[in-house]
């Protein structure tokens, strides 16, 4: 056998592998797969068909329906009454309508101090919370989905590994059944290698196991009946070591968190509701007016009558006091809420940050020196140990280490794309892409 000619086509392998090894991060294979959606497409279907969203967005088109009823006027009042019908002969003629008369009333409840106005404006605030609220609850979501998403890529992206392993410890066999086939391998050297290769079967097996799980949880959130086997996801799987300043993200965050925009609104509701109170405390007056028909007059010109009165309550105790108090009170503890809900916005923010910032630290060197680093270290190894000037347990050290080095590095990825996205969390929008 050429030793020499194995060296040269072992080192050509080693680059070409290596190469397919890093690719395989970005993009695992499915030999069944017939969707390949992107993240704008999986968010769009989420949006779309997600019930837990969809219930949510029906309680915001049902405070939009309050609104119609916080409008609505007093309906008028109309009372129509008889009296007077005989039900007895007078001087043995029986004339039972002779003498009936009949009355029509009609009456209207006047609201004073722009009660309605109040309650429509105090009900399209309810319903402008509603809508925060739902953005916030979409935000959540979104994020649950994101990390479903990112879990099905870093899947992927270790399952292309394990198999690009796979494949080069293959091609290491190989070889090493050759070179015991010429007399320059022993034999016990050649069942330690065989022996090895259960480790990478191992982490084959695995990461197809948790490439489908990851599928299945990303399913289950879009709410979609799709085989596993039909489903697959698209997108990049690798980091940017570009960050804006952590006051960008601040500022940020508090013009677009929408729990924050709830616990404002939430104050402006609060002084409505305290003015409406104190509409409520007024006195509305309740007109009248009534046609009256009564024939039994004597006074021929008084058979036909109009009337009008008018109704107002006295508010001697009841002035509304309690809801007034408890509307001035309502608005002090929502202003805490809104206080609360600031200092949440900052804690996210900068704990989502400093998780982002880590990742990228720790990821910088691996690009710009491990993985090239790992890379050189196993063909030095395996080349020396091919030429017999390294040792096996040497050989199968470098060949574990560059693995490690490897997944570790697809893992930092998958941590940084998971905090990228409580990042776009903590201030509202997808501000990392």
């Amino acid at each position: 056998m050429n030793l020499r000619g194995h060296a040269v086509s072992t080192r050509w392998f080693l680059r070409i592998a290596a190469v397919g090894a890093l690719a395989g991060m970005f993009a695992g294979q499915s030999l069944h797969a017939q969707t390949n959606l992107s993240w704008d497409a999986i968010k769009a279907e989420f949006e779309s068909e997600n019930p837990t969203l969809k219930a949510d967005a029906l309680n915001v088109d049902e405070m939009k329906a309050e609104e119609i009823t916080a409008f609505l006027r007093p309906n008028p009042g109309f009372t129509l009454s008889s009296d007077g019908t005989q039900l007895v002969p007078h001087n043995g003629v029986w004339q039972p309508f002779t003498g009936t008369q009949v009355q029509t009333n009609f009456s209207y409840l006047h609201e004073r101090d722009h009660k309605r106005e109040l309650r429509l404006q105090s009900s399209k605030e309810g319903t402008q919370i509603s809508r925060s609220l739902h953005a916030d609850l979409e935000r959540n979501l979104l994020f649950n989905l994101r990390v479903a998403f990112v879990d099905v890529l870093q899947a992927k992206a270790i399952l292309g590994l394990t198999k690009q392993e796979l494949d080069y410890y293959d091609r290491i066999i190989e070889i090493s059944r050759e070179r015991n086939r010429t007399g320059a391998m022993a034999q016990i050297d050649l069942d330690r290698v065989e022996l090895q290769r259960v480790q990478y079967e191992s982490d084959w097996q695995t990461a197809e196991v948790s490439l489908r799980t990851a599928k299945i949880q990303l399913l289950q959130l879009l709410d979609d009946r799709t085989p596993v086997d039909q489903f697959d996801v698209q997108g990049p799987f690798e980091f940017s070591d570009v960050l804006k300043p952590l006051e960008d993200f601040r500022q940020i965050a508090m013009d677009n968190r929408p729990d924050l925009k709830a616990a404002v609104e939430s104050i402006q509701q609060a002084k409505t509701n305290y003015k409406l109170a104190v509409a409520n405390g007024s006195t509305d007056p309740t007109f009248s007016g009534w046609y009256t028909y009564n024939p039994s007059f004597n006074n021929p010109n008084d058979q036909q009558t109009l009337g009008v009165s008018i109704s107002v309550p006295l508010r001697i105790f009841d002035r509304n006091q309690g809801e007034k108090k408890r509307t001035l009170l309502d608005i002090d503890r929502n202003q805490k809420l809104e206080d609360a809900a600031h200092a949440q916005v900052f804690s996210d923010v900068d704990s989502a940050y400093a998780q982002v910032n880590s990742n990228i630290i720790l990821l910088r060197p691996y690009k710009d020196k491990y993985l090239e680093q790992a890379l050189r270290v196993r063909e030095t190894v395996t080349y020396s140990w091919q030429r017999g000037a390294a040792s096996l347990m040497d050989f199968l050290n470098a060949q574990s280490d560059y693995r490690q080095v490897q997944l570790a590095y697809v893992q930092l990825i998958g941590s940084y794309l998971t905090a990228a996205g409580q990042l776009n969390l903590a201030v509202g929008i997808e501000e990392i892409h």
